[in-house]
């Protein structure tokens, strides 16, 4: 018998985490294993779907005041990330759904739940440079909730590192915007 063949005999699923599973179906995909984690997983997607629907608007608002020589180029950029960031603001939307949350889009609630602020700059520089500290601010929020989560919601977790990457890749484009 090898090695591995003796490591993966040791390994045993939980029986007592199974059978309850048969109870609540109304949860759908959300088991006990969740236990306490779920309300405070919910609590963090919502705060970053305010964040999100933040950067969304401050995008757009770029989007549309843009101008100077290098404005065209980087304004339609701004619409690019802005449909970017509601593309997360859906996805962490549905995945509170699934959680048994609800998405809180209340726009009276958004700028003080948001990590990342909105901007109202009319110099392109200074909206480049809005949107590059916000895009710094959500890359650090989704790895400190990456790291939060760890293994207590695979699904999320990795939601998030795919989101992750997009806004980093985001930061980098703005960077290379500052020397415009």
């Amino acid at each position: 018998m090898s090695n591995t063949s003796t490591y993966l005999s040791e390994l045993t699923l939980d029986q007592n985490a199974l059978d309850s599973v048969r109870t609540s179906l109304d949860q759908g995909a959300i088991t006990p294993a969740y236990g306490p984690h779920r309300d405070a997983i919910v609590k963090l997607l919502n705060d970053a779907l305010a964040t999100e629907l933040v950067c969304v608007l401050r995008y757009k608002r770029h989007h549309f005041m843009a101008s100077g020589v290098s404005s065209p180029k980087i304004a339609e950029e701004f619409m690019v990330h802005a449909n970017e960031e509601s593309g997360h603001a859906d996805r962490i939307a549905q995945r509170i759904v699934q959680l048994g949350g609800e998405p809180d889009f209340s726009p009276s609630t958004l700028l003080q739940r948001s990590h990342a602020d909105y901007d109202e700059s009319n110099d392109l520089k200074a909206m480049v440079r809005a949107n590059l500290i916000a895009e710094r601010i959500a890359v650090e929020a989704y790895r400190q909730m990456i790291t939060l989560l760890a293994d207590k919601d695979p699904t999320t977790r990795r939601m998030l590192e795919d989101i992750l990457a997009d806004e980093e890749e985001h930061a980098d484009e703005l960077k290379d915007w500052l020397d415009l």
